[in-house]
């Protein structure tokens, strides 16, 4: 390979286009390397954010090809191969507000962020010689969420984001509410756990992007996860997201399987389900449901049963 060719979404605050860069391909280069050179070399007022190289400050994170990289970190010849091409769009991280080029703007992020106070609110009672010890085991809780370098990759790859910008939190938020949330050191968890329930908290897709493509593997589903616990032990079970999985867990442990007749009953209240009558007459013509059909229990639905009493058990212990 001779040559790659960079086609660079571009931006100078009122029109857009996408500039073409022929860069001299190198082994063992990074993207930031990339974007670098085309900016000593090819065009200096190509614009881009990055900082220590080191995957430490994530100011360099950039879509390339659709999906969100750390720039420092991303192997150029990854890319390539990944790809199986030669060319690659750049582009700024979607979801957030361009400022010029592939240059995002972070303030609305943080000013959003404020909501879940991410910093921690110590107990009144901590030991003021000796501070606010912590063992081994509570420490490991709060070391990977910790690790978050606030590159928005997660926030770039997020579906639901990309959907609805101003009813839910970005990823890493939810992050920073998670990690205090589960600080021993931390007095009041539930004032870093309740503005998430009120911005969409039941609303994620799962569809692990924010998983996948984070460089650091923050396992966010998970924390994501004990937040909804979190607020369903906080009391918070009136909300549809709660009764959804209250409905499931009941259907799975009765039946083994879901009763998709009864299942929006339970979530949403009758109610909102019959100004759902149109769309569930679709699905029964096209044969996705069956409104007469009544499950039975799953063979060795005694078994499930056990497991859900082992999980009680762990639980309470």
């Amino acid at each position: 390979m001779e040559k790659v060719i960079c086609r660079i979404k571009r931006y100078d605050g009122v029109k857009e286009w996408y500039q073409e860069y022929d860069l001299p391909y190198e082994k063992g280069k990074t993207i930031l390397w990339a974007l670098t050179k085309i900016r000593e070399e090819l065009d200096p007022t190509l614009t881009f954010s990055s900082g220590c190289r080191h995957a430490i400050c994530g100011s360099c994170a950039v879509r390339v090809n659709g999906n969100a990289f750390l720039a420092c970190k991303t192997s150029l010849d990854h890319l390539l191969s990944t790809f199986e091409t030669h060319r690659l769009t750049f582009e700024p991280l979607n979801n957030f507000k361009v400022i010029r080029d592939l240059v995002v703007d972070w303030k609305p992020k943080f000013e959003k962020m404020k909501e879940v106070k991410p910093w921690l609110i110590p107990s009144k009672d901590g030991d003021k010689s000796n501070g606010f010890r912590q063992s081994a085991k509570d420490f490991h809780k709060i070391s990977s969420p910790t690790d978050c370098i606030l590159c928005g990759v997660c926030a770039s790859e997020c579906n639901q984001l990309s959907l609805n910008q101003d009813e839910y939190l970005d990823p890493f938020i939810l992050n920073k509410a998670y990690r205090f949330a589960v600080d021993s050191r931390d007095a009041a968890p539930e004032e870093h756990i309740r503005p998430i329930l009120e911005n969409g908290l039941w609303k994620c897709f799962h569809c692990m992007q924010c998983v996948s493509k984070c460089p650091k593997e923050i396992d966010l589903a998970s924390e994501n996860a004990y937040l909804r616990q979190a607020t369903m032990n906080m009391g918070e079970r009136a909300n549809k997201g709660a009764r959804h999985a209250y409905a499931f867990v009941e259907d799975v442990k009765n039946k083994g399987r879901l009763n998709e007749v009864t299942l929006p009953l339970k979530t949403e209240g009758f109610i909102n389900t019959m100004s759902r009558i149109p769309f569930a007459f679709r699905l029964i013509k096209k044969g996705k449901i069956n409104p007469f059909h009544l499950p039975k229990a799953v063979e060795g639905i005694q078994e499930v049963r056990k497991i859900y009493e082992f999980a009680q058990g762990e639980k309470e212990s």
